[in-house]
């Protein structure tokens, strides 16, 4: 399968200040993009993801490396073409009312005045701003300019779209609409790379991860193969427990608190559990709940932010 998105040992350095102050934002990046797939792009604060979507859009140039769109050199007419691109901070031209500025964008895309017309009714309802989009985009609220301007990055019906922060403003419901229309997206055999500080929507819609820190990608794949599956906690909360077998269950090493009336027992692995449980029905307790804890994408994404901060031994 050809990738949508490739990168080689891609680099991107900065010279900052008076005294031209090197900056490496992006250091030997090689990732790709499948066709058809949902990418996400993860990294804290000034990791490197915007300036890496920047050069894939042509935005910014490379001080070494290569990427491709679409089999194309990154930046090339040809590569552009086939984009479709949400910046993080959308700048709309804000006296023209939401309707016509997607008729504009789409006549600049290349559409005929009909189809461009046909479209933007067309977007308009897939966003959620059908009817809505009749006043200058200066009133829209922060929420209807990310639509809009999700809206503008379809209108050219791109076989690539790059998304950055494409949740920011959004309420909830507009979370989901955007989670759907990705979704569709993908149906249709678009590829989608995003960016963003929202790991939920990550775990729910993304087909693979990567994990940028201090410029470099940390870790990239499915999130099956790259949480760990092994148990590392394991919470009991349970009913009636006397404070004797309490005290005996700390002593063999549990943690204990209450909560809401209840006894929330934590212990290390499963077979402590295990044991706790028995005992704790034996006795004539109720168990409420048991719930081991696995690795989640949080607790990797702050590990990797974490050891990316530290300073060097």
């Amino acid at each position: 399968m050809q990738g949508a998105i490739r990168t080689e040992q891609l680099g991107k350095t900065f010279r900052v200040g008076f005294w031209g102050r090197k900056v490496k934002a992006v250091e030997d990046l090689s990732l790709e993009v499948q066709d058809g797939e949902i990418f996400g792009l993860l990294g804290p604060n000034g990791a490197g993801k915007t300036t890496a979507i920047k050069i894939l859009l042509g935005f910014v140039r490379p001080t070494r490396g290569r990427a491709f769109v679409a089999g194309e050199p990154a930046g090339s007419l040809a590569a552009r073409r086939t984009l479709g691109y949400l910046p993080e901070n959308p700048a709309l031209y804000e006296f023209l009312t939401g309707e016509e500025y997607l008729r504009f964008a789409g006549r600049l895309a290349g559409l005929s005045r009909r189809d461009a017309a046909s479209r933007t009714e067309r977007l308009l309802e897939q966003v959620g701003l059908k009817g809505r989009a009749d006043r200058a985009v200066r009133r829209f609220s922060k929420g209807m300019v990310q639509r809009l301007a999700l809206a503008q990055a379809l209108i050219g019906d791109p076989r690539i779209v790059i998304l950055d922060e494409p949740m920011s403003g959004l309420d909830p419901i507009g979370r989901k609409d955007v989670r759907d229309l990705i979704f569709e997206l993908r149906r249709h055999g678009r590829t989608v790379l995003f960016s963003t500080h929202i790991l939920s929507d990550v775990e729910a819609i993304c087909d693979r991860v990567g994990i940028i820190v201090g410029g470099r990608l940390t870790d990239c794949g499915t999130l099956s193969s790259l949480l760990e599956p092994s148990v590392r906690a394991v919470e009991i909360v349970a009913r009636g427990v006397s404070d004797q077998l309490t005290e005996q269950l700390a002593r063999e090493g549990a943690g204990v608190m209450r909560r809401d009336g209840a006894l929330v027992l934590t212990f290390p692995s499963e077979p402590p559990a295990q044991a706790a449980v028995r005992a704790i029905v034996g006795a004539g307790g109720v168990l409420v709940s048991l719930a081991p804890h696995r690795q989640t994408l949080e607790s990797l994404f702050v590990q990797r932010a974490r050891d990316g901060a530290a300073p060097a031994a």
